[in-house]
């Protein structure tokens, strides 16, 4: 196989892996002193866990409990190493709620604004399908939380573990479908 084919298959196949569109179809014409074709863009390290996700309620466990009605993630990709994050949902009250941050996966502490169990959230990328947060009220550390995507990222979990604002011990597995 010339250079040329070689590069050809290569760049095909990395435009298959990001599902960037089809892939091209080599040329019968071959040449060992043409150009290879440019690679795609590096992806942002967010990507993998940008998207719409939905709660599901049944696959979820709360404790404390009760779980929340229902809870809607827009999760995107916040520079070329973080997340934008916004959840909308009905509590278990019947209320509606709303909680968002963008925050970059250095380990810095970020403002988590509508949380009642944490003011700050700082995020460590570990792959890209697991990430871990820890949260603060206050200074005070309360939650850590494990994200994992699931091989074929169509679910979410979020497992937390710690003290919630009035004391209590959370154990919580939160369970999303991406929409």
């Amino acid at each position: 196989m010339t250079r040329w084919a070689m590069s050809l298959s290569f760049a095909s196949t990395l435009l298959l892996l990001s599902a960037c569109g089809p892939a091209a179809e080599p040329e019968t014409k071959t040449t060992t002193d043409a150009p290879a074709p440019a690679a795609a863009a590096p992806a942002a390290r967010g990507d993998n866990h940008a998207g719409t996700w939905t709660l599901n309620v049944t696959k979820s466990t709360y404790s404390p409990g009760p779980a929340p009605k229902s809870q809607t993630l827009k999760i995107e990709a916040w520079g070329e190493d973080g997340l934008k994050y916004a959840a909308d949902g009905v509590g278990a009250d019947g209320k509606p709620t709303h909680s968002e941050f963008e925050a970059k996966f250095d380990g810095k502490d970020y403002e988590f604004k509508g949380n009642p169990d944490a003011d700050t959230l700082s995020y460590k990328w570990i792959d890209a399908n697991t990430l871990e947060a820890a949260l603060k009220l206050k200074g005070k550390a309360t939650v850590n939380a494990s994200v994992v995507l699931s091989a074929d990222g169509k679910t979410r979990t979020v497992t937390q573990t710690g003290t919630d604002a009035k004391g209590r011990e959370v154990k919580i597995v939160s369970v999303y479908d991406k929409q």
